[in-house]
């Protein structure tokens, strides 16, 4: 008969809370959040371009709804979810190719993606009033 072997204590999985946030983790958990939102704009995009083809009257009703100020505020957003999901996809493929794995590295290319996609957004909205 075999002898039973003794248990020990297990380390537990460390929650959340054990860590404290850096910006790596801060641009990681964005980068998936807007991913998650860009499936919802382009909802809104193809609800625009399906009103486009029904009618003109469905075209100015849409119109009206994302030309309203809640409406220009979902679309900044989407923007702004557009360009900082574009961010951290190229910070990806740099750390893909191997470079800015350093810890300070690392966190000067999130902050920098970070104010990237802020000012383009921005940028992006000035231009299009503008043309506008």
């Amino acid at each position: 008969m075999t002898q039973p072997t003794s248990t020990r204590q297990r380390p537990l999985s460390p929650h959340l809370s054990v860590y404290r946030w850096t910006i790596t983790m801060a641009m990681s958990t964005l980068h998936r959040l807007t991913g998650i939102a860009l499936y919802g704009g382009t909802v809104l995009l193809a609800i625009w371009l399906l009103s486009a083809a029904i009618s003109e009257e469905c075209f100015n009703a849409v119109n009206v709804v994302y030309g309203s100020i809640i409406g220009r505020f979902i679309l900044f957003c989407y923007t702004w979810a557009l360009l900082h999901h574009m961010a951290g996809g190229v910070r990806h493929f740099i750390w893909d190719m191997g470079a800015a794995m350093e810890k300070h590295t690392a966190s000067k290319i999130a902050w920098a993606s970070l104010i990237f996609s802020l000012a383009a957004t921005v940028l992006v909205w000035v231009i299009g009033y503008s043309v506008r």
